[in-house]
């Protein structure tokens, strides 16, 4: 068929770089864990105007772009027309095609979509596209849009050649309603769906069909509708959900109230998207009260300096918060909701993940933090000691089981200035875990650096400030990006780029390929690794091994 030969030899030459030859297998195999060893990047690269520095990896490491903002969709609708772009903007030239650069004549940038998580899946029959006689291989990336109107879910065809390389999945939902924009990812495969989140309690989290053209269901009558980032499923079938919504100012500062829960769905029975249970953590403090909205109101509310402190192992418990069986399936507000029911907000968080090899035991996730130096809470800026959370804290929640009721939160990493704004995560192996920054342009002008991803292990205490995670990557900001960050995004684009979609996976579709259910061998036996550079040029890109090493 068309697409077999490219397939092959796109195969081939990504087990060339991802094989790396015999030194490279001696690196993976010193670290028992399969973890590929990474050398430490010294430093983030610096933010100044007019500046375009080049991302800079670990010299182990590579990247691939396999598309970019300028990528034609293979199947364009109306004024989505390109990966990363709108064309609400036509060129003067050629009104099929999107102005993607100011010019002296015509100031006006057209608007960008932002691709986001990504998720990686093997669909050994095959998908159908855009082009009915076309064959697409069986590899694929999938992605919801965090910007533009309607929203969208695209898919990079990863066997395929360059005219067929993104297809355009769906615009509305199974209502005719236009999607609205998205955030996080993940497939269920007990449901057989991609699960998508938005971000925004008043838009619907939904479930879409891997195929083309996707059906697209609102099924926050049961998820409910939240500030919903990042969702994973575990191996009983439930729906762990973290959200993302900044909380007041606290007394006319920086720093912001804890206002994002950590969620759990538990379906009637695993992919039933349509009846079960929402429930929301809830953190203990010291006298066994929970650890509420209310409770960390003030600024360095002591409860909150708990949290977000090393050294403390604090008793945790699921609340229900909606229940289909009694509150009926009409959406609603899962962060009211949570609130109502005394859960425990949280400062940002927007991932989480399994640790592989855990039993789905060992659940990990991020707080974004205040993302701004001046923020009373951040604590000190090399370690974050005396803080509340301010420079964000990656925590640790330990149960006996994935649904279990009860549990143990402990401070993983109490970020610092150095390393904030930690947002997508990814297992690299079973012990080492890479966090991405999300810090923001205020953050970026502070500290005078552009964002970072870091790989942390598991095993290490980081209570010690000797010890601190390896910078893999220093990421750069292109000319787009540069541009946007000059002229305030022309009014409708964000600005400096973002890491997110840092996503590690072997694409198995089944239960058993749930993340987090198996440990990951990186770049060996299927296992890939996928981050996206969003503002700017919107490139995804695969991260291999380097043949250097």
């Amino acid at each position: 068929m068309r697409s077999s030969r490219f397939t092959r030899r796109a195969a081939g030459a990504l087990a060339v770089a991802a094989a790396g030859g015999a030194t490279f297998a001696a690196l993976v195999a010193a670290d028992p864990s399969h973890s590929p060893v990474l050398s430490h990047v010294p430093s983030a690269n610096q933010r100044a105007a007019g500046y375009s520095p080049a991302s800079r990896l670990s010299p182990e490491l590579q990247q691939l772009t396999w598309a970019q903002g300028s990528t034609a969709l293979e199947n364009p609708d109306g004024i989505v027309t390109h990966y990363g772009y709108e064309n609400d903007t036509p060129s003067a030239d050629n009104p099929a095609l999107p102005q993607m650069l100011p010019t002296p004549a015509n100031p006006t940038e057209a608007k960008k979509n932002e691709p986001d998580k990504n998720t990686y899946l093997v669909f050994k029959r095959g998908l159908a596209g855009g082009d009915p006689g076309y064959d697409y291989g069986t590899h694929f990336l999938f992605q919801g849009h965090e910007a533009g109107t309607p929203g969208l879910i695209t898919r990079i065809n990863l066997d395929a050649d360059a005219a067929h390389r993104v297809t355009l999945l769906a615009t509305k939902d199974s209502a005719g309603k236009p999607l609205a924009t998205i955030d996080g990812s993940t497939w269920d495969p007990f449901a057989h769906r991609l699960l998508f989140t938005t971000e925004s309690a008043s838009a619907p989290t939904y479930a879409a069909t891997a195929d083309y053209p996707s059906t697209v269901e609102d099924v926050s009558g049961a998820l409910g509708r939240g500030g919903y980032e990042g969702i994973q499923d575990d191996s009983e079938g439930n729906l762990w959900i973290v959200e993302d919504i900044g909380g007041p100012n606290k007394h006319g500062t920086p720093a912001r109230q804890p206002n994002s829960f950590v969620y759990r769905y538990v379906p009637r029975h695993p992919g039933d998207l349509h009846n079960g249970r929402l429930e929301a953590l809830q953190v203990l403090n010291g006298a066994g009260q929970p650890i509420t909205f209310e409770s960390q109101a003030a600024l360095q509310a002591p409860d909150q300096v708990l949290v977000h402190s090393y050294g403390h192992e604090l008793d945790t418990r699921w609340v229900t918060v909606h229940d289909t069986a009694t509150d009926g399936s009409a959406p609603f507000n899962a962060n009211v909701a949570a609130k109502a029911a005394h859960a425990t907000p949280f400062k940002r968080p927007e991932n989480g993940l399994f640790r592989p090899g855990s039993g789905f035991r060992e659940f990990f996730f991020d707080e974004t933090g205040d993302t701004n130096a001046t923020s009373p809470e951040d604590g000190d800026p090399n370690t974050g000691a005396g803080g509340a959370g301010g420079w964000g804290v990656v925590q640790r929640l330990v149960q006996r089981s994935p649904s279990a009721n009860t549990g143990k939160l402990t401070a993983f990493y109490v970020g610092n200035r150095a390393h904030t704004g930690l947002d997508n995560t990814a297992f690299l192996s079973r012990d080492k875990v890479t966090f991405v920054e999300d810090a923001g342009e205020t953050l970026h002008q502070q500290r005078n650096a552009l964002d970072s991803g870091f790989v942390f292990d598991v095993t290490t205490d980081y209570s010690n400030p000797a010890r601190q995670p390896v910078r893999w990557l220093a990421e750069g900001r292109d000319a787009s990006a540069t541009l946007d960050a000059a002229n305030g995004g022309f009014g409708k684009n964000d600005q400096d780029n973002e890491i997110t979609g840092t996503h590690v996976s072997d694409g198995d579709p089944s239960a058993g390929g749930i993340l987090g259910a198996k440990v990951p061998h990186l770049f060996h036996d299927g296992w890939r690794w996928f981050y996206t550079q969003q503002h700017g040029d919107n490139p995804t890109y695969e991260v291999v091994a380097s043949p250097a090493f």
